[in-house]
């Protein structure tokens, strides 16, 4: 292999838990985000505009589907005979095998592969973030300040600072203090979970956590503030943009609904940024004359015969006539059937609802604080159901209900 100035290692093998249902057979980076994409491609995408051509993938829950859509990396431009991209997930070594343990673990266990590139620097990132930056204005930042590592901050609400790790720094931007979700915050600049470190400093780092039985091993409660205690010269990279942590379904929904503003709050339609996914092959999305749709991203391979209002209608989708869909995302290839009415929902992959039926819908229509309701990958919503809002359903729970429902027949016919 040809040394690599610098490669990025994409942390993507989280459970993501509270996601609920969309995570419980999917790892949360291969969720669908914006109608066409999926949450990972972001990363990628950034990566790829940064002019960075070696990525690590570091996968570990759920990862069939994760693995299959990054294939080769040709979408991204990154399936190259130098470089390109690597899935890598845990594996045995000699009679030994574990689990990554921690972010700083993850890294850790692919210490050969990164030295094959001989790189001087290295990137981490995280792949479960919506958000454009540029990685080479970062890496430059981080050699001007001679830094031995830096960490990309945004300024966040003082307020909201609890929420989140917080780097406390001199007038100069350099880190003299970390504080991982504070009571009484300091400053407002929080952790963005994207790091440019000296590939020779980080490696004698995570040598030493890995012989520290009590360590997390992970990069935020162990391995900065082990390096901020040993002087070493870290600063924090101030990004201005938008940038969205994805790791819940009101951040996942409101992130999906910020494309819906105009101007968007967050632009996919930048030429000179542009997102890359994996092409699905289908045709173009069609609006039948039955139809009615406002304020919505409707995209290819979708059919509408229905009324869509300030929703996310994403790849394969059939909406059928006289339906209705207000505030959701529907999720690739579901299929909603006639005169069923879908409010404040995220209606998850290939997922079936029949005639007929009430999905999340407002009490009286009135305004509120949305509570979403949630309808997991494969289930099929028989005619008539009605779903109450804030409720999440899969197929599993469909047929535990159906079951019940059978023996309360059974039962009351034996009466």
């Amino acid at each position: 292999m040809s040394k690599k100035e610098c490669i990025a290692m994409l942390l993507a093998g989280g459970q993501g838990n509270r996601l609920g249902l969309l995570t419980k057979n999917l790892a949360k980076p291969a969720v669908p985000f914006g109608g066409k994409y999926r949450i990972i491609d972001f990363t990628l995408s950034n990566c790829t505009n940064s002019g960075i051509d070696t990525v690590g993938v570091l996968t570990q829950y759920r990862p069939l589907k994760l693995n299959s859509y990054i294939g080769n990396g040709q979408p991204w431009d990154l399936d190259r005979l130098d470089g390109g991209v690597y899935v890598l997930p845990p594996y045995m070594k000699g009679k030994v095998g574990e689990w990554y343990k921690g972010t700083a673990n993850a890294i850790s266990q692919n210490i050969e592969f990164i030295e094959q590139f001989n790189p001087k620097y290295i990137l981490v990132l995280s792949g479960d973030h919506i958000y454009k930056m540029d990685y080479s204005k970062m890496i430059e930042y981080h050699r001007e300040k001679h830094a031995d590592a830096t960490i990309a901050v945004i300024e966040t609400k003082l307020e909201d600072a609890n929420r989140f790790g917080i780097m406390n720094t001199d007038k100069d931007n350099r880190i003299y203090e970390f504080e991982e979700k504070p009571k009484n915050p300091k400053s407002n600049k929080a952790s963005m979970g994207i790091y440019v470190f000296n590939w020779n400093t980080l490696k004698n780092y995570l040598i030493a956590d890995d012989k520290n039985a009590k360590s997390e091993h992970d990069f935020g409660k162990n391995i900065i503030p082990q390096m901020l205690s040993n002087g070493m010269v870290i600063y924090a990279y101030k990004f201005k943009g938008y940038w969205k942590d994805v790791g819940t379904l009101q951040s996942l929904y409101q992130s999906n609904m910020d494309l819906l503003e105009f101007p968007p709050i967050f632009d996919l339609y930048d030429p000179t940024w542009k997102i890359y996914g994996r092409n699905q092959g289908l045709p173009p999305h069609y609006i039948a004359p039955s139809a009615d749709v406002k304020r919505a991203i409707v995209s290819e391979g979708s059919s509408i015969y229905g009324t869509v209002r300030h929703s996310i209608i994403s790849t394969g989708v059939f909406i059928d006539k006289s339906s209705i869909i207000k505030n959701s995302i529907i999720m690739p290839y579901a299929r909603i059937g006639k005169n069923t009415l879908i409010e404040d929902s995220i209606i998850a992959e290939k997922v079936t609802i029949g005639n007929n039926c009430t999905i999340g819908r407002r009490p009286d229509g009135k305004a509120r604080q949305i509570e979403l309701t949630l309808i997991g990958e494969n289930a099929k919503i028989p005619d008539s159901t009605v779903v109450e809002k804030g409720m999440e359903i899969d197929s599993v729970m469909l047929q535990d209900i159906y079951d019940l429902y059978q023996n309360d027949a059974k039962e009351a016919k034996a009466l």
